[in-house]
């Protein structure tokens, strides 16, 4: 908790500098003023913003007061520097994701974006470093592309099970699945293995992901300055890799990628260039936080809720040892079995409406614009939040209770249930994640029954929830 409150209060320390800035407050509180239809709300402190209310408070919390106090479709703030539109409720959500690209475009803060990419490219606007951009990422990345990974992903699981979990009586949940699905991202991504060069890799990628959205004060001790330095350190054991590989390939005249790595070094765009290696390096940063994070907090929060749940847990062991003895006892996951998995997949999305991976997205504004009655200026950022549908009685009749049956028929209305956000912009990992929850887990389910050891378990919101004690539970073998 400690950690948590110096990386956020250490701004306080340099508010008196806050006061060389209200000149350009009371300017720019003139200029909105002036600007008509304004959604209500308030940037709060000059220079700070609402940052430390938004850190301290969590994004649910202060998500859902500000619509109850401003507006329950969108509302002003101030985070990060920036002026900002949170967009609420279904029809935020609808507007936010129908207009990408047309009144909105891709944005990050300037602090993450330092952190992940190689300074060329921290000015350039997030559209041009993107791995989107490039087509051929969703068709990797599609149903059909992914069917090949499935047996990878349940050969990978069936050892990291016995390696980490089958010798102990407890283990840690939270930093086993981190260390899953990074080790399953490294080989599915690049071929990469080998326990020692994988660790090269991740010591400085949790650097990263564990800074990149703390305040932005790069200072010797700083969970920022971690993060720049490991992103430093992530880029350039990725450069190696890509030199060696794009060598590799040359000499034996390798005309077909074997990885995503082999098939970035292949494409070319429409001018009939390659990609360059530190797009590469940017690309790959980028799926590995979308694949590690989010993906790692997903499995935990499952696995968390089958152990809080046994009338749950008994009901998908039932649905995964059906699956189990359909198969002989070497024989690997594939496509049909994970349709089969469809009450696991519900308590799945379940698990993720509670406690999402992820908290929303950022967009830019590239025109004036109309919503619900405001006007949101040319130049602002957008954000639209998880948590004013997931967590909404009206379109999730008592939200804190975990009930998977809200998923079966037709499921939830349009634009409730946005964990992967929604239109041209949606998450193309949605698939990969999906298949990667259900083998990890048929893996675990089939071996174990599993007990909390601190029922109640605090709940830290960093970039995704995170068990404070790292979700220990103790293993009860069937």
């Amino acid at each position: 908790m400690m950690e948590l409150l110096i990386q956020y209060l250490l701004p306080l320390v340099l508010f008196p500098l806050s006061f060389l800035a209200i000149f350009f407050f009371n300017k720019n509180r003139s200029d909105s003023k002036s600007s008509k239809n304004l959604p209500p709300g308030t940037t709060g402190w000059p220079m700070l913003g609402e940052n430390i209310n938004f850190a301290l408070e969590g994004s649910e919390k202060f998500v859902r007061d500000r619509m109850k106090k401003y507006s329950p479709d969108v509302f002003q703030t101030s985070l990060m520097g920036e002026k900002m539109a949170i967009f609420c409720g279904p029809q935020g959500n609808k507007f936010l994701f129908t207009n990408e690209n047309k009144l909105l475009t891709s944005w990050w803060p300037q602090s993450m974006k330092k952190a992940l990419l190689f300074p060329e490219f921290v000015e350039e606007s997030l559209k041009e470093v993107s791995a989107l951009k490039r087509s051929f990422m969703h068709e990797i990345l599609r149903p059909e592309a992914l069917k090949q990974y499935i047996p990878v992903m349940d050969s990978l699981a069936r050892q990291h099970i016995e390696q980490e979990w089958t010798p102990n009586n407890e283990v840690k949940v939270f930093p086993l699945s981190k260390k899953y699905t990074f080790d399953l991202a490294c080989k599915l991504f690049m071929s990469i293995e080998d326990p020692a060069h994988i660790k090269r890799l991740a010591d400085p990628f949790h650097l990263v992901t564990n800074g990149m959205f703390s305040v932005p004060i790069d200072l010797p001790g700083t969970a920022y300055n971690g993060a720049i330095k490991g992103g430093k350190m992530v880029r350039a054991e990725l450069l190696k890799i890509i030199r060696d590989r794009r060598k590799e390939m040359s000499e034996k005249q390798e005309t077909e990628g074997r990885d995503l790595l082999s098939k970035m070094l292949l494409v070319k765009d429409e001018e009939g260039k390659f990609m360059s290696e530190m797009e590469i390096s940017n690309n790959i940063i980028g799926l590995l936080v979308a694949s590690y994070e989010t993906t790692s907090s997903a499995v935990t929060f499952v696995l968390k809720h089958l152990a809080e749940l046994p009338h749950i847990y008994d009901q998908v062991y039932k649905e995964q040892m059906a699956i189990a003895k359909s198969k002989g006892p070497d024989e690997l996951l594939k496509w049909e079995d994970i349709e089969k998995m469809k009450y696991s997949w519900n308590v799945a999305r379940e698990s993720i409406r509670v406690t999402p991976p992820a908290q929303g997205a950022f967009r830019e504004t590239v025109t004036d614009f109309t919503f619900a009655g405001f006007t949101i200026p040319k130049g602002w950022k957008t954000f639209w939040n998880v948590y004013t549908t997931h967590k909404n009685p009206k379109y999730f009749p008592e939200p804190e209770k975990f009930d998977p049956s809200r998923f079966e028929g037709s499921g939830p209305m349009p634009y409730t249930f946005v964990p992967f956000g929604g239109g041209p912009r949606m998450c193309p990992g949605k698939e990969y994640a999906r298949l990667e929850v259900l083998v990890f887990m048929y893996n675990v389910v089939k071996r174990f029954k599993m007990e909390k050891v601190h029922p109640n378990e605090k709940i830290a919101f960093h970039a995704s929830p995170t068990p404070m004690k790292g979700l220990p539970v103790r293993l009860h073998p069937h």
